[in-house]
């Protein structure tokens, strides 16, 4: 799992590719279908849908603004819920988990 952000200066966004590789997701799990979800789309359980790569790794890339701090998890097939090993923070949310965080970049700044 991985966080990939970069400024994009001509729109003033901060273009974020989230990953999710297929072996991180537990055994036993068929999956149908993965998506991103965080407070950038209001927790919505099918708004960002993530595609599969020939190197068995789901994407999403989202644009957000810059300089804030947003939540965000994976969802597998609607009802498992994982977080990304990977984020720049975690916070605990109302259902005694943990919520990952990714803090966008300011302009001039790509990680």
């Amino acid at each position: 799992m991985m966080l990939k952000k970069k400024y994009i200066k001509s729109r003033k966004v901060c273009q974020v590719v989230f990953e999710l590789p297929a072996d991180q997701i537990p055994e036993g799990i068929e999956v149908e279908s993965v998506h991103l979800v965080g407070d950038f789309n209001d927790w919505d359980l099918t708004a960002t849908p993530m595609k599969r790569s020939r190197q068995k790794v789901y994407r999403a890339t989202v644009d957000l603004e810059p300089e804030q701090t947003y939540q965000f998890r994976y969802v597998v097939n609607g009802n498992h819920w994982l977080n990304d090993w990977q984020a720049d923070d975690y916070v605990a949310n109302n259902f005694g988990e943990d919520n990952c965080v990714v803090v966008t970049l300011a302009g001039n700044s790509t990680v």
